[in-house]
């Protein structure tokens, strides 16, 4: 049977701030994330079922991501844990929703991140084809589970 594709496009608000970065980019600052998502499947042949014809309900997909990633990383700022982290340890509402992270939270490595998440949360039957996550309109970082 053959494989199909499905992207779901989604939308998050994040600032962030390279680590020991040379430029302009080790300073707070954010960004209008996109994030491409493309899953892979066989097309469900039960005529008896909800899902008939569909690899997934988008909506579904939707109900995955949403709460796991955007939710969690929407409005929030995204810190290397090599950062002196010693100012945001105060109970200072500004940085409530600080993700402290073990890696750099450049594009490359978030979409690598993402990734793990969402292959744990897939269904039997669904592959994680691709994913694609736009850091500013021309600047994006992709993966590929071929590439794995």
């Amino acid at each position: 049977m053959a494989h199909i594709r499905l992207t779901k496009i989604f939308e998050f608000e994040a600032a962030h701030a390279l680590h020991n970065y040379d430029g302009l980019c080790r300073n707070i600052h954010g960004h209008s994330y996109k994030l491409h998502v493309t899953i892979m499947g066989s097309i469900n042949g039960d005529s008896t079922s909800p899902k008939y014809g569909m690899v997934m309900d988008f909506g579904d997909l939707k109900q995955l991501i949403k709460p796991n990633i955007i939710d969690e990383y929407d409005h929030s700022i995204l810190l290397s844990s090599k950062e002196n982290l010693e100012y945001i340890k105060s109970e200072n509402e500004l940085f409530k929703r600080t993700h402290i992270l073990d890696f750099q939270p450049t594009a490359e490595n978030m979409v690598i991140h993402f990734a793990k998440i969402i292959k744990s949360l897939l269904p039997a039957g669904i592959e994680l084809h691709s994913l694609k996550l736009f850091e500013t309109a021309s600047s994006f970082a992709e993966w590929y589970a071929e590439d794995q």
